[in-house]
């Protein structure tokens, strides 16, 4: 895994040991980024069920101003603050938390944080997407910036609906076996 453009651009990243973390492919993260590239600068990106930390860091390396990772392994955790010391990203523009996706959003909630412009949402091995998604939907106004997005990758099998709650797909990107979803408010 690689940083593909920006400021920590061709920087290696160290990939996860096992197969419970199923990283974005160098390939996805370039489309992602092709697709968002307009809008990336000096935002705040919040990356659920961070895996190894390659689509937060792509972020910071392309202009975002401050991403949240967030993943359940605490072994995790610390190889995505391995991979932030590699590229030597500066700590006041990261946060890390050891928890669940749902568990950290009540938490953002109740300890009343900054929302986030853009959320990147990708659970591995997992089909279902609902309870966090419905969560963020019920919650946008706390969570997301003005019209924040909301995106989610997930296998191009996982059908997932076109509306939940007041979030709404605009747009579906497939690619190899995975797919994109992108919702906005």
């Amino acid at each position: 895994m690689r940083i593909i453009a920006g400021l920590y651009r061709g920087r290696n990243l160290k990939s996860p040991p096992s197969l419970e973390v199923r990283p974005t492919s160098d390939r996805l993260r370039e489309t992602l980024f092709n697709i968002l590239a307009p809008e990336i600068g000096d935002i705040r990106f919040l990356d659920l069920c961070a895996g190894s930390g390659a689509v937060g860091i792509e972020a910071l390396s392309r202009g975002a101003s401050h991403v949240t990772f967030v993943d359940r392994s605490r072994k995790i955790c610390g190889l995505i603050e391995a991979n932030l010391d590699l590229c030597r990203v500066p700590e006041d523009q990261t946060e890390i938390f050891n928890t669940e996706a749902s568990d950290f959003l009540h938490q953002a909630i109740h300890r009343k944080m900054t929302p986030w412009d853009i959320v990147f949402f990708d659970p591995p091995y997992q089909n279902d997407y609902l309870r966090v998604l419905t969560f963020l939907s019920l919650h946008s106004s706390e969570l997301l910036v003005g019209q924040g997005r909301v995106i989610v990758e997930h296998h191009h099998k996982n059908v997932l609906p076109e509306t939940i709650g007041n979030l709404s797909r605009t747009r579906i990107v497939k690619q190899g076996d995975s797919s994109l979803s992108f919702y906005e408010t």
